[in-house]
């Protein structure tokens, strides 16, 4: 079958490149879709399962740090573009180990960088898409948003080294005309999340009657994004952004994490059928970890008036949608939080609670 474009997505396997998967292997059906992902302890091809046989789709497992194997598969695939999700992502495991972090999101991003411009002779009709954090701009106070023209000031190993991978790609626009385009994201939520993160993390220990470990005071705030509306969000951009061009993606959605945990235990209590509250008494107060940013809140001003976007969901409605789907899809939750992953959460988090 001959394609119309070849697209490369990196990470595809995990949260979010999931559903960005998705949206367009059934969108495009003129596009092959190549989804690249090393299957890390976050990458799971469960999380695609309904789509792995489309004529359109082709997995390949491997590493964007391995230079050799990149090259070889731009000459495979003479890939039109590149939405490059990969990364390490979670900011306890960037205090763990940084170097991963390093590698990963700096290396494996320049990687990738060289690949499309060794490749692409000609840049007409290409693009490298590469997807942020709005991490990267450190701590709000309690006022304001970031915008695009926000100052970064990165706080962890994972915020710089997103930071780091964002200037080098600015760098090969403006030095090499090569042709690229970046956004910064809100926290994402919604089905297939690892359960490191706080709501699926949460959901399951209240389905199991465990501790909810809070850090601090409990009252950072951020702004919370459906993962499907960044998904589409990502393809608005990859198909109708301006080159050279940043986009901040946000939910409108500001939650202070206390505030959000208790509604989610309400919401949880009453899928379960458990008496209301009853789950709050889990929550058990840690020790903060270090460099934690008080506020993130993202001002998509930018993509709503230039490309139409904004999100679908958000509050009370996105969090119940993610519960029901925790609950419903026990057996995805079982597979993923047995063997390394329980080795990983004994370690981070069971001497906290």
């Amino acid at each position: 079958m001959a394609f119309e474009k070849s697209i490369l997505v990196t990470g595809g396997a995990g949260f979010i490149g999931s559903h960005v998967i998705r949206l367009l292997v059934n969108k495009y059906s003129t596009y092959r879709i190549v989804n690249l992902d090393l299957l890390t302890y976050a990458g799971n091809l469960e999380n695609l399962s309904d789509i792995e046989s489309a004529d359109n789709y082709t997995f390949e497992k491997g590493d964007i740090v391995d230079t050799d194997f990149i090259n070889l598969l731009f000459e495979k695939y003479a890939f039109d573009g590149v939405i490059h999700l990969a990364a390490e992502s979670h900011v306890d495991r960037s205090i763990e180990d940084p170097m991963a972090f390093i590698k990963t999101n700096i290396l494996g991003t320049v990687n990738l960088l060289n690949a499309a411009r060794n490749s692409w002779k000609d840049f007409g009709g290409k693009r490298f898409y590469h997807v942020s954090t709005d991490e990267v701009y450190g701590s709000l106070g309690e006022t304001g948003l970031f915008t695009e023209k926000t100052p970064y000031d990165p706080r962890s190993p994972y915020s710089s080294s997103k930071a780091s991978s964002d200037h080098i790609v600015r760098a090969y626009y403006h030095t090499y005309g090569l042709p690229i385009v970046i956004s910064n994201c809100s926290n994402n939520y919604g089905p297939n999340q690892f359960p490191e993160k706080l709501l699926p993390l949460f959901i399951n220990n209240i389905k199991l009657e465990k501790q909810l470990p809070v850090y601090g005071d409990g009252k950072y705030t951020r702004d919370w994004l459906w993962v499907m509306d960044h998904a589409t969000a990502i393809d608005v951009i990859y198909h109708d952004g301006k080159n050279g061009e940043t986009y901040n993606i946000g939910g409108n959605n500001e939650w202070q994490n206390i505030d959000l945990i208790d509604v989610l235990c309400d919401i949880v209590d009453e899928e379960l059928g458990r008496e209301k509250g009853s789950s709050k008494k889990l929550i058990h107060f840690v020790k903060d970890r270090p460099g934690h940013d008080k506020r993130y809140a993202i001002d998509a001003t930018k993509i709503k008036n230039e490309l139409g976007w904004e999100p679908s969901i958000k509050s009370e409605e996105g969090l119940r949608l993610t519960v029901q789907w925790y609950l419903r899809n026990a057996e995805w939750m079982e597979n993923v939080t047995s063997g390394s992953y329980q080795k990983y959460y004994d370690k981070m988090y069971a001497h906290r609670i």
